[in-house]
């Protein structure tokens, strides 16, 4: 396993948060999400989905597609992961990295207030639930997601 260093940066653009590995990866990745969020009775909600071998709690992301901006290719991925599509914010309002494989995966991260929810979708083996930010929070294991996630009221205004 390789062992990170995390750095968090605020900026105009939002958090940074980079990770440094103590071995040169293989291979760089670019990624892109959302933190699909709603607001319900006045508190704000993040919508996890599992990743794909459904023993983590993520946020939808993907590799960066070639053809799409970053934005486009978050929303995509949300789509296809999550069933769900909305508003998504026109600037990343951060991003993290994190190892997988040997690679070492940056993602940017956009917000998406979330519009639509679909009964069925591509990915639709995967979970998805509504938790309340503190929860949320305490789910996921990446670092640096964590860090975006408590940092969310910042970047969403109130109803």
């Amino acid at each position: 396993m390789l062992s990170f260093g995390c750095v968090r940066e605020a900026g105009s653009q939002g958090l940074d948060v980079t990770c440094c590995m103590s071995k040169t990866p293989q291979h760089y990745i670019q990624q892109s999400a959302v933190i699909p969020f709603r607001r319900r009775r006045g508190q704000l909600e993040v919508l996890l989905i599992t990743s794909s071998s459904n023993k983590r709690w993520v946020i939808p992301k993907g590799d960066k597609e070639p053809e799409l901006s970053p934005r486009k290719s978050a929303a995509r991925e949300a789509l296809e992961e999550a069933g769900i599509e909305g508003s998504v914010s026109g600037d990343s309002v951060g991003s993290y990295a994190y190892e997988k494989g040997g690679d070492l995966c940056r993602v940017r991260v956009f917000t998406m207030a979330v519009e639509v929810i679909h009964d069925k979708w591509q990915e639709s083996y995967r979970e998805r639930r509504w938790l309340d930010l503190r929860e949320a929070v305490r789910r996921v294991d990446e670092k640096g997601l964590k860090r975006l996630l408590r940092a969310l009221p910042e970047f969403v205004t109130a109803d």
